[in-house]
């Protein structure tokens, strides 16, 4: 059975590097690859990852969780976090310029990003509480995520092929880390396209607090044998709902009382 899995996982990976290739539209392929549950769409993405780590030479510099909000869950139909691998030569820094003939259909997220300073995971088989996390996180600073739903209907997604696309991160942006910060579950978030505010959403949109969304990871690496190690990034979930740019602009997100990070889009 493990066998079979794994050759189900490839087989769909490399579908995925495929049809990434060719900017063909996303489909829901969960039922065609036989993918009955959670565990067997992370099987995929970890295969998928690995595909994309070997094609780049690129290392992961962290994860990304997604659907942390009510909003976002609404806009996806999907009650659960997920999470992905973000790689190591798809982290930006702020101002950076991307094109959106890059993607098969450019997404933007804004969120809270924080860095460990220590490796994360249960004690004793535990769960891992807001306290661990918070004596766990070197920094923290405002992100963009950049993703790539390759003009997804969201009227047929499923979670299962959502999660084996390594839950679309194509990279994220950075604004500058802060080892000092104001309550993150009070924090507001505020978007704005070309110098006009477009949206605005609270740190408390995400799960109750960004650090819950970091022990949901960690508990969901746990459970697949692994864990966060120190350095490592996490995107701890959209305050607000996606956004896809159809022109040429620029983008910002300030985290009230922190900093911003921006980017420009041709």
């Amino acid at each position: 059975m493990e066998e079979v899995r794994n050759s189900v996982a490839v087989q769909a990976a490399e579908m995925l590097i495929d049809e990434h290739s060719r900017r063909v539209q996303f489909r829901p392929f969960a039922s065609e690859f036989k993918i009955a549950d959670t565990q067997g769409a992370y099987d995929v993405q970890r295969e998928y990852v690995r595909l994309q780590m070997n094609d780049r030479r690129a290392g992961a510099k962290g994860y990304k969780v997604g659907l942390t909000s009510l909003r976002m869950q609404a806009m996806c139909r999907i009650d659960s976090p997920i999470a992905g691998v973000v790689l190591e030569d798809r982290v930006r820094q702020t101002g950076v310029r991307i094109a959106r003939s890059d993607y098969g259909r450019l997404g933007l997220e804004f969120e809270i990003a924080v860095r460990l300073a220590r490796d994360l995971g249960r004690s004793g088989g535990g769960p891992v509480t807001i306290p661990d996390v918070s004596e766990a996180i070197d920094a923290v600073c405002p992100a963009i995520e950049i993703v790539d739903d390759r003009g997804c209907d969201y009227r047929t997604l499923d979670v299962l092929s959502l999660i084996a696309d390594n839950s679309w991160n194509a990279g994220i942006v950075l604004g500058a880390f802060e080892r000092v910060w104001p309550d993150l579950a009070e924090i507001e978030g505020v978007v704005s396209v070309d110098g006009a505010e477009n949206d605005r959403g609270l740190g408390r949109d995400v799960l109750g607090h960004p650090y819950q969304s970091v022990a949901w990871l960690a508990g969901h690496l746990a459970d697949a044998g692994g864990g966060l190690r120190a350095g490592d990034i996490v995107m701890t979930g959209n305050l607000v709902t996606t956004k896809f740019p159809t022109a040429p602009c620029s983008y910002q997100f300030e985290l009230k009382g922190l900093g911003s990070v921006g980017l420009s889009i041709d």
